[in-house]
């Protein structure tokens, strides 16, 4: 081999050494960089948590009413918690939902971009008598959540059928066909079709597929046809 190879050969391992070095280096930091963004998103998740915690039991302090239907309103209200309980013997609320946050991934090539993190999270808020409500905020695995996720994503779709539904189709009957029109879904339950006045409630239980998790939604709507109808909703405690 020539002393010209041997040069330009060594030339080329040298920036190829480098080359290697510059990518293991940048990978390290990406990751070191990625790895701090995913943390400071999952803190502000619990800091958020513990926000809405706090918001929260201050609400129900603040309430003049003491039934758990306006007391489940007040805990949906600022939680959007998709399923709430309530334990009427320990005077307990449990409100289970999953709380997110984007950080954007920093990688070599394009492709990187924005990236959901999430954690599931349980609110518990407790009353003995004589005393106030009393919050807390623990996380639980995700498996925790994914029948509240299913029943929000529901809830939604619900909420939108239901505006668009004509006022002969406001009965108990058309409302459960117009929503599971073959009767095997069984993720719509319509318990009960109400009209006062102007507005028609509607109560539904609403559940995870697959699973024995539901929650009892209130639906509330004009009574009139409007193609836009604007449709309210909320937890309830029982339908």
């Amino acid at each position: 081999m020539t002393t010209g190879c041997l040069t330009t050969l060594l030339a080329l391992i040298m920036i190829l050494s480098v080359a290697v070095s510059w990518l293991w280096y940048a990978a390290w930091n990406n990751g070191n960089i990625n790895n701090d963004r995913r943390e400071t998103a999952l803190a502000s998740i619990m800091q958020r948590a513990r926000e809405i915690s706090d918001d929260t039991a201050h609400a129900l302090n603040m309430s003049t009413e003491t039934d758990a239907d306006t007391l489940t309103a007040v805990i949906w209200q600022h939680t959007k918690a998709p399923t709430i309980t309530y334990d009427e013997s320990r005077l307990k609320f449990t409100a289970t939902t999953a709380e997110s946050a984007i950080y954007d991934e920093q990688v070599l090539l394009p492709g990187g971009g924005p990236v959901k993190v999430s954690r599931c999270l349980v609110f518990t808020y407790t009353r003995h008598p004589g005393t106030a409500w009393t919050p807390q905020v623990a996380e639980k695995n995700d498996e925790a959540c994914h029948p509240g996720t299913d029943i929000s994503a529901l809830v939604r779709l619900t909420q939108t059928h239901l505006s668009t539904l004509h006022a002969q189709d406001l009965t108990r009957a058309a409302v459960q066909h117009s929503l599971d029109p073959t009767g095997n879904l069984q993720s719509y339950d319509v318990k009960n079709v109400v009209h006062t006045g102007d507005t028609v409630t509607i109560s539904i239980l609403v559940s995870s597929p697959g699973t024995t998790v539901g929650q009892c939604y209130r639906f509330i709507r004009p009574a009139h046809n409007n193609s836009q109808s604007p449709t309210t909703v909320t937890a309830t405690p029982s339908c």
